[in-house]
């Protein structure tokens, strides 16, 4: 079975690609049928020409492309070139950017910071409280108590039925 794939060639770290025909058993830069294209991403502007005649030609004959093979081509047939990349700023400018954000917030955090330290102390200030009334009491006295409530409420609430009727 035929493959349309890329042959490396080039330096370390300036890599150069060809498009080959090549048997799919092939190792990837090994002897090849015929040569329709060449790639080199390292160039700026990227360069890439594919013979699209061949490549369909070859294509017809039953060959298959591999995925990034087959992307290139659509690059080569929209004739739009590769997208442009946006500039992305370097180190150095994303930390100014993080510094400077920094230095315009600090007044609204502090203030937000500082109420929920507050209701925090609160809370906890609260919660100690309700411990050492009930560790005064003794049990006993506190189940008296919740039941001395109780009738109270109840008995105003009998009162005022009788009344009304």
């Amino acid at each position: 079975m035929l493959k349309i794939k890329l042959s490396k060639f080039g330096k370390r770290n300036q890599p150069h690609y060809r498009v080959v025909l090549n048997e799919a058993q092939n190792k990837r830069d090994g002897s090849y049928v015929e040569n329709i294209g060449h790639y080199a991403p390292s160039q700026s502007p990227k360069l890439l020409e594919i013979d699209m005649v061949r490549y369909e030609y070859w294509i017809g004959k039953g060959a298959v492309p591999t995925p990034t093979v087959a992307f290139l081509a659509e690059i080569v047939k929209s004739g739009k070139g590769f997208p442009k990349k946006k500039a992305q700023p370097n180190r150095k400018a994303k930390l100014k950017e993080k510094a400077a954000a920094k230095v315009a917030e600090p007044t609204s955090k502090p203030e937000v910071a500082q109420e929920k330290v507050a209701d925090k102390t609160e809370e906890k200030v609260e919660d100690k409280v309700e411990v050492k009334s009930e560790e005064k009491l003794a049990p006993e006295a506190v189940k008296e108590a919740t039941k001395e409530e109780v009738k109270t409420e109840t008995k105003p609430e009998v009162k005022e039925d009788k009344t009304a009727q």
